[in-house]
């Protein structure tokens, strides 16, 4: 009776496995991680072995291209550390529903009477998004009313603020608090390919004319190929990301629309491309490149406003 009122998340969910099974199934979730941390190690000694050290014969270019690659590979590090490791944080206490109610809830004799006790309990609440009937967006797992643009994440078993996906090669959910973290980690991975393909380019080229020796040939072989694969491969998923940004939309509201009281608007939270960037990047220009939390606002736990801003000039305007 209560999937009547409960909003749509992220997929099935069900309780997280505990014990033996439970620890092999974590363990498994790092296995994307554990191979993407194997490719950056060995692209390292590739690059600073076998590349710049053994096979480059300018001491100036060895220090241009060595100074230049660390710049970025720290970069890149530090932003995919960021993006795994970042907390995706919890949805504020006032959302909870008190035993009380929920045992109403349960008691309800209909859907129209459930949805009642959910409009009673969120009047005060600064929330805008409804289901597809009209009803308040209640999660039956974690016992909340969702704010806006919160879903259920099966995967972490929890509800995630401005989730935006479950990301199985940072094996956590990019969502409100790591977001910006993992536009970064995109844009320094794309970076940091690029720069390793377009450096080992000559070399490459060197290789197949039969000119270069010994079996570290074969590393800057591979390294240029993978590099550029991966290069080819990211900048579609960095694009269409910068692209979500600009529209302040994540992955699952550009599947699907968010929905107001006046119905579905997929510019719903847009408020120009400007402040749509700056709500994941903040207003200071000298940390915006830098993977430090500086999305704005910042307002989860505020307890007298909206979650996020709402686009004054469409539809879902307070009715």
């Amino acid at each position: 009776m209560m999937s009547g009122v409960a909003g749509s998340g992220s997929g099935s969910g069900g309780s997280c496995p505990t014990g033996w099974c439970g620890c092999i199934v974590r363990a498994l979730k790092w296995l994307p991680v554990l191979f993407i941390l194997t490719i950056v190690v060995w692209s390292y000694y590739a690059y600073v072995v076998q590349l710049c050290i053994l096979t480059v014969p300018s001491i100036f270019e060895k220090v241009v291209y060595l100074v230049f690659y660390h710049a970025l590979f720290v970069m890149f590090v530090w932003s995919y550390w960021r993006t795994i490791f970042t907390d995706i944080g919890r949805v504020p206490s006032k959302f909870k529903i008190p035993d009380s109610e929920v045992e109403k809830l349960l008691a309800a004799e209909n859907e129209e009477a459930q949805r009642l006790i959910l409009e009673r309990f969120a009047q005060d609440l600064p929330i805008y998004n409804r289901t597809i009937s009209g009803a308040i967006r209640y999660c039956e797992r974690c016992v909340h009313v969702k704010p806006d643009r919160t879903h259920h994440c099966s995967v972490c078993g929890t509800c995630v603020l401005k989730m935006d996906h479950h990301c199985p090669w940072v094996n956590n959910c990019v969502s409100f608090y790591n977001y910006k973290f993992f536009i970064l980690f995109l844009g320094y991975s794309l970076s940091y390919c690029i720069y390793i393909a377009s450096t080992s380019l000559q070399y490459f080229v060197i290789f197949w004319k039969g000119q270069l020796e010994g079996m570290g040939r074969f590393h800057i072989l591979f390294l240029f190929f993978v590099s550029l694969m991966f290069a080819i491969s990211l900048i579609s998923f960095f694009g269409y990301h910068c692209y979500l940004v600009m529209q302040n939309r994540s992955t699952l509201e550009a599947f699907r629309a968010p929905i107001f009281r006046s119905g579905s608007d997929k510019n719903g939270f847009s408020l120009g491309r400007y402040n749509n960037f700056q709500e994941v990047f903040g207003d200071n220009p000298k940390i915006w490149l830098l993977p430090v939390f500086t999305s704005y606002p910042d307002v989860v736990e505020n307890e007298s406003t909206t979650l996020y801003p709402l686009n004054q000039h469409s539809t879902p305007q307070i009715v």
